[in-house]
């Protein structure tokens, strides 16, 4: 670790950094590494603010011939001390894009936007166009890579860079391309993803894959990408994701550098606290990874504990998965947000056009995203072949934890918000008339937040409504309660119990019911059968053998019917 100046928060570039003396942890060891493993293609994937940025502009100031001779970048950092790559310091030209800011809501404008970085980038090489190494025609080529190109030149033009700076050097080029899963992840939530998938997959063939004037390339991204879907012509290419071994140090930050900065900065009396907030990232076999963002802003920011890295993004697509997910994704949520784990089959190829059918599609991508974190694999020698490896997952950290908390209150807003707060209020003191009330408001103006899949039957609508609420519990008493949900207790699963931290409060059991008129006069009946299986069942075994005394128990039955609830208590006395 470099010695410590100034904190630049969001500067993600390698030159500035070391030019500045700031902070910088030493990632330069992920050179040597990536340079000796060989691989023609790498693609990386991480979750966001882990350094990929940082680290291709690390890659793009050691090789590229527009910083050689400059040593003073890489000065008292490991690498230096290797001779033999002193002599590779400056010594390729780089091709380095970014498609960060590519977030289109139409093709055309995503199109648009990818060809704008591409003519910026051959306008930095405008000197290609003096002399007579390039012919008339091709002159004539260069001169015509403009943000509003056809498509067809748009996907060669990478290739032809490559071809025009190598005759120039008389050194095949280094193309580095960072964020190339950004554009793509637009698409799918803008609905162009096919045409999205058709101008990629030609773009990276020819970019990567038919490109005799590329010496290696380097791809960082988020997701991985189905091979299918972008990356089938590339057979050439290594996929390290965060559950392989590779580079698994080189991205985020290690507790012993954390520690270390933290001992430096005089804050060694926060290491527990910040050990609970942010610690949680595991990258292959390697444990107790941090997010840079969060660890440099927390210090930044005189030691106050928020949530840094995950504020730095909508979390659009999350929320849309998981609202709008089957019944199913939002138990295991439950059972996730409660601080257990979950046991899911993974493929960690992002089919991002099976998201709305593929329920593991979607685990995938909480994975990969950074919001879910990998407790043990399950051995394959004993699955079938053809299945996905199951993988037992829990959230990353508390800070993770917390941002889905905001999330899931996000989803009650304006009016709602406040009836849902004055629910919870209700449940409190056992104000069973203003439950029935509040309940029934948030049911007729929250109901189509919790089912956006578009294609379920009318009868799911409600319990994919109640689970999104089960949800919003979770994430209001989460500070009093311990919630668990879909547990076994007794003799059977009860829907919600929240097992009071503080003894001085209640314990409440819930069961929800679907008002079936075959079986029941009226919904309440169905709200009777609910209380009576809470009964029946002993769900409150697992209450009392905490000591939790019977009168301290409560227990509600829900009752619906459509988007009408009805809500009836029972306490022992």
């Amino acid at each position: 670790m470099s010695g410590i100046h100034t904190i630049d928060i969001g500067v993600q570039s390698f030159e500035k950094i070391r030019a500045r003396k700031s902070f910088y942890v030493d990632k330069t060891g992920f050179i040597k590494e990536w340079w000796e493993n060989g691989a023609d293609v790498t693609l990386i994937t991480r979750p966001r603010r882990f350094g990929k940025t940082l680290n291709l502009s690390m890659v793009e100031c050691f090789y590229s011939n527009r910083y050689a001779g400059r040593t003073d970048l890489f000065e008292n950092l490991s690498l230096w001390q290797e001779e033999q790559y002193r002599l590779l310091q400056g010594a390729y030209p780089v091709i380095f894009l970014s498609f960060a800011k590519v977030k289109a809501v139409r093709y055309e404008e995503m199109q648009y936007c990818v060809s704008s970085i591409i003519f910026d980038v051959y306008q930095q090489k405008r000197f290609l166009l003096e002399g007579n190494l390039l012919s008339e025609k091709e002159k004539e080529y260069f001169q015509g890579i403009e943000p509003n190109m056809e498509k067809e030149t748009a996907v060669n033009s990478i290739n032809m860079l490559a071809n025009f700076m190598s005759r120039y050097y008389d050194k095949n080029v280094i193309i580095l391309l960072d964020e190339y899963d950004t554009p793509m992840q637009e698409a799918w939530l803008s609905g162009y993803w096919n045409d999205a998938a058709t101008f990629f997959r030609s773009f990276f063939n020819a970019t990567f894959k038919t490109n005799p004037y590329m010496e290696r390339g380097l791809i960082t991204g988020i997701t991985r990408i189905s091979k299918e879907s972008i990356f089938s012509d590339l057979n050439n290419l290594e996929v390290v994701t965060t559950t392989s071994e590779k580079y698994a140090c080189y991205f985020g930050f290690t507790e012993k550098e954390v520690f270390e900065t933290l001992d430096i900065m005089g804050l060694a009396e926060e290491k527990q606290g910040v050990r609970k907030w942010y610690d949680g990232f595991t990258f292959g076999s390697i444990k107790d990874i941090y997010n840079p963002w969060s660890i440099t802003s927390f210090i930044a920011n005189g030691a106050k504990y928020r949530s840094y890295w995950a504020d730095t993004s909508s979390n659009t697509l999350v929320s849309r998965l998981i609202q709008g997910g089957s019944v199913e994704i939002k138990q295991n949520f439950e059972i996730l947000l409660s601080g257990s784990h979950v046991m899911i089959p993974i493929d960690e190829q992002i089919v991002y056009d099976q998201l709305d059918e593929n329920e593991n599609a979607v685990w995938s991508l909480l994975l990969a995203a950074g919001y879910l974190k990998v407790i043990s694999i399950e051995d394959a020698h004993i699955m079938d072949s053809l299945d996905d490896v199951r993988y037992e997952l829990t959230l990353t950290n508390h800070e993770v934890r917390r941002m889905f908390a905001k999330m899931i209150r996000g989803w009650f807003s304006g009016r709602v918000q406040s009836s849902y707060n004055d629910f919870i209020k209700a449940l409190l003191i056992d104000d069973v008339d203003s439950m029935n009330e509040f309940m029934n408001k948030i049911s007729l103006q929250s109901f189509s937040s919790f089912d956006t899949a578009g294609n379920e039957s009318i009868e799911n609508e409600p319990e994919r409504f109640y689970h999104g609420f089960v949800l919003g519990l979770m994430a209001e008493l989460e500070d009093r309660f311990v919630i668990k949900s879909n547990r076994e207790s007794g003799f059977g699963r009860y829907d919600v119990m929240l097992k009071p931290i503080h003894r001085e409060d209640n314990a409440y059991i819930i069961e929800f019911k679907v008002y079936k008129p075959k079986k029941e006069k009226d919904l309440e009946r169905t709200v009777e059968n609910a209380l009576v299986q809470i009964e029946e069942k002993q769900y409150e075994t697992e209450l009392t053998a905490d000591g939790i005394a019977p009168e301290k128990i409560i227990k509600y039955g829900f009752a619906f019917e459509g988007k009408r609830c009805l809500i009836g208590k029972r306490k022992d006395r």
